[in-house]
């Protein structure tokens, strides 16, 4: 039996809710025909129905204690958002087309992370569609939806949701989700579903009328935590189990990221993040596909992606963010906040060669220690960027990397990330130096949350120093400023940026030594003064030096000792890129001292 409305087909639907803290439970069917049933009380705080004479598309709600009405806990669609009724859903219905995908494995990935409401005019999952074979011919090979869980209103990040098994109804609910990851694995493109487990949002919150669901034992920067190793946890933890197949079974979801997960507080035997990790694992080997967890954490702390023989809880993979931080300092010179831990070359050289710059090492800005060596884990298990929703996002005015640093700053760290042996993310328009802010925005119906978010906003920035303030999350124009320009990809430099991440992505395919994830055969050197980091790669006969000048100024650098010569193959300097010339030679003997332009990133490929 799985939680929420089960159509089985023949006008017959299996209603299930857990709601242990209920004492009377009464389902209300309200289309297409007015009926109201009770619920039958099962054990283990279960409540059950089968209903004759229900078409799919039917709304119901139930009601607790004959005194409040709810939507399902486990609703799979919400037509009138989250303060509606539920919707009926077959999901038998619809026609598939992906028969024999199974997914890709992490050393193919390369992750697009997408907003669906400002990704293009229309907000929808059908207007993603039409871009997929673009993105896929650049060298795009998954891409990442940011939450699209029933939100409040139509304007949110995603991560306000409260419906976790409904589809946001004004990105076109469920039918239109699947629409689109039919789409993507027509591309041969992965699909990654951000999903919270966390939290949920303040507005439309009612999984505590029903049962244990939180717990004031422990605070999240949210709020009360979800309720994991409490008493009535194995509820809960069921409840969010369901969610993760849920989406993975019935939209054929490749992979989940698993929101902030250093906020999921557990102290059981069993840890939820293990538990869930062992019922996806059973589900992909059942069902012969590559189902993926990945978690963002700011706890660096390699558990989570340790198997459970070496203590771990076997997730496939985490975000590095010490990589983006260590490579933004370096490019803008920050130092606000956590950005106080990093800027120099040597931390972004460790990012390279290990993962974690913090691997129990002091923390000026936490003022501990901090973090476990990931040195051993390999480059599979780490995902890198320059960019993503947050550290674009969570600033006051939402300024994208090139705004902050430049052009010659944004080819610099495209092929930092590309370089970098580990599973690549890029953030919806860099690849083409989007310039539009991606910012913070909500649309609440209460006046006094909206005012506290607000509040909350300008509260948060305090420790950065910045002295913009803010625009109004809860204002329209918030919104239509984040949505991309995406016509701009063939004009100007913006069309030659969008280039130039194709010859990286082609040069990560075809060249064995920029494929391979693994950071055992690589060697980084760097010249501290001049901020430059040299990477050697080699895999069998295929032996490259990445040469990344992260410094204001021309810079001199030898190439590695070898016998034979380097032959240059890319150089973000040059006029083909719009940069200002390359000052670097076709072709070098090894040893040889060679210059490269300020703020540029230069491969070579060893010819014996």
């Amino acid at each position: 039996m799985q939680l929420g409305a089960n159509y089985l087909g023949g006008s017959q639907c299996e209603f299930l809710v857990w709601a242990p803290w209920a004492e009377q439970l009464t389902l209300q069917l309200l289309a297409p025909q007015s009926r109201t049933l009770p619920m039958q009380k099962t054990g283990k705080g279960l409540w059950r129905l089968l209903v004759d004479q229900i078409p799919p598309g039917a709304d119901y709600r139930y009601r607790i204690e004959d005194a409040v009405e709810r939507p399902d806990p486990a609703s799979g669609c919400q037509p009138a958002g989250v303060h509606g009724p539920s919707r009926v859903v077959d999901h038998a219905a619809f026609a598939w087309t992906d028969r024999d995908w199974q997914g890709l494995p992490e050393e193919e990935l390369v992750i697009y992370e997408l907003h669906v409401g400002t990704f293009t005019p229309e907000g929808t999952f059908d207007a993603v569609v039409p871009r997929l074979a673009e993105l896929r011919e650049l060298g795009i090979t998954a891409i990442e939806l940011m939450p699209v869980a029933q939100f409040p209103g139509k304007r949110n990040w995603g991560y306000d949701g409260t419906c976790p098994f409904a589809v946001q109804n004004s990105y076109g609910g469920p039918d239109g989700l699947k629409r689109l990851v039919d789409a993507c694995h027509a591309h041969g493109l992965a699909v990654v579903l951000d999903v919270v487990y966390n939290h949920l949002g303040p507005e439309g919150n009612y999984l505590r009328d029903f049962g244990p669901f939180f717990t004031d034992r422990y605070r999240t920067p949210w709020g009360e935590a979800v309720n994991f190793d409490g008493a009535g946890s194995d509820g809960v933890r069921r409840y969010f189990i369901e969610n993760a197949l849920h989406w993975l079974d019935r939209y054929h979801i490749d992979a989940l990221r698993l929101d902030a997960v250093h906020a999921i507080y557990d102290f059981s035997a069993k840890p939820f993040l293990q538990e869930l990790a062992e019922v996806v694992a059973a589900f992909a080997e059942r069902t012969d596909r590559r189902c993926l967890l990945i978690a963002e954490s700011d706890l660096n702390d390699v558990r989570l992606i340790r198997p459970p023989q070496q203590g771990g809880f076997g997730l496939e993979a985490q975000w590095n963010d010490d990589f983006h931080h260590a490579l933004h300092t370096l490019l803008t010179g920050e130092t606000q906040a956590y950005y106080a831990d990093f800027g120099a070359a040597d931390d972004l050289a460790k990012a390279f060669r290990e993962g974690f710059v913090y691997s129990w090492r002091y923390s000026a800005y936490r003022q501990r220690r901090h973090g476990s060596s990931s040195a051993d884990c390999p480059g599979r298990q780490l995902v890198v960027f320059s960019q993503n929703h947050d550290q674009v996002g969570n600033r006051p005015v939402g300024e994208r990397l090139i705004a902050l640093a430049g052009f010659e700053a944004a080819k610099l760290a495209a092929a930092s990330v590309l370089f970098a042996p580990a599973v690549p993310l890029l953030f919806m328009g860099e690849e083409y130096g989007e310039e539009a802010p991606f910012l913070y925005f909500v649309d609440f119906e209460d006046t006094q949350l909206q005012e506290a978010v607000r509040r909350g906003r300008r509260e948060e920035f305090r420790g950065f120093d910045w002295p913009e303030a803010p625009p109004d999350p809860q204002d329209p124009e918030t919104f239509r400023r984040s949505q991309l320009a995406w016509a701009k990809r063939l004009e100007g430099r913006h069309a030659a940026l969008r280039e130039f991440y194709r010859q990286l992505f082609r040069l990560r395919r075809e060249l064995p030594a920029l494929a391979s994830l693994d950071k055992q055969a690589l060697k980084t050197s760097v010249l501290p003064e001049q901020k430059l980091i040299v990477l050697e790669r080699h895999v069998a006969d295929c032996r490259l030096a990445a040469l990344l000048n992260f410094g204001r100024d021309e810079a001199k650098v030898r190439l590695p000792e070898q016998n034979g010569r380097w032959c240059k193959l890319l150089d973000s300097a040059d006029s083909e890129w719009r940069g200002p010339g390359s000052c670097l030679p076709e072709a070098a003997a090894a040893g040889r001292e060679v210059a490269m332009a300020p703020l540029s990133a230069a491969l070579y490929r060893f010819q014996p």
